[in-house]
This record gives structure tokens, sequence and C-alpha cells, in this order.
């Protein structure tokens, strides 16, 4: 096994610590796992989150609770509720996340989202 590998494991979210991101308003939380080429995260944004900036990463999102508005740059939106996901690759679209309500995600991205040309 190399250490590109990821071994079987259970992940506790409640045990890992949360880091503070602040958006234009709200805050997010986030809680980290990184491997090799991959993350995964367990992200709660607050009531009335908008994000500071147009995000170009890839992304598969799973939404566990709530509600978030996904703003493209070019106007259009869309609204992900419990049980809904969206994957876009790097490099596709410029969005950002608005809550109202507040929102509880699940969001992988790494290497396997990177622009094929």
């Amino acid at each position: 096994m190399n250490n590109k590998n990821i071994p079987f494991q259970n992940i506790d979210w409640k045990s890992l610590p949360r880091t503070e991101h602040a958006g234009t308003t709200g805050v997010a939380y986030w809680q980290t796992m990184q491997f090799d080429g991959l993350r995964v995260r367990y992200v709660e944004y607050s009531e009335n989150y908008v994000a500071d900036h147009w995000c170009e990463k890839g992304h598969i999102v799973y939404c566990l609770k709530g509600e978030v508005i996904n703003e493209l740059k070019d106007g259009t939106k869309s609204v992900l509720t419990e049980g809904m996901s969206y994957i876009v690759s790097d490099g596709l679209s410029s969005h950002r996340s608005i809550t109202k309500k507040g929102v509880h995600l699940l969001i992988i991205d790494g290497d396997f989202l990177k622009l094929k040309e």
C-alpha cells in the first residue's frame, strides 16, 4: 500500500475540528478530511449566508439538511434541498452558495474533477 491509498475508516464528523469561514454575510463551518488528491468536507452554512467569492472549483455536493441556492455568475440559480446533489468539473462554472435558513452539506472535491481537454 502506498500513501495514495485510503484505508477503510469510519469518520466521526462530530470529533473533527471545525474551521470558520466568513461569507459576505453569515458564516461557513468546515470539517475536513484531506487525502492525496481528495478532500471530503462536512459543511454547514449559517442563516443568511452568501459566499464571499465566485468558486471555479469542481465539486460533488450532497444536501443533508436544509436548502441552498446555487447562483452562477451569469445569474442562473438552482436550489438544492435535502437529498439532492449537484456535480461540476473544475473550471466549468463560476458559482457561489446562498442560504436563507442555513444548510448542511457533504462536499467532495479533488483531482478527479480537473477539466479534461
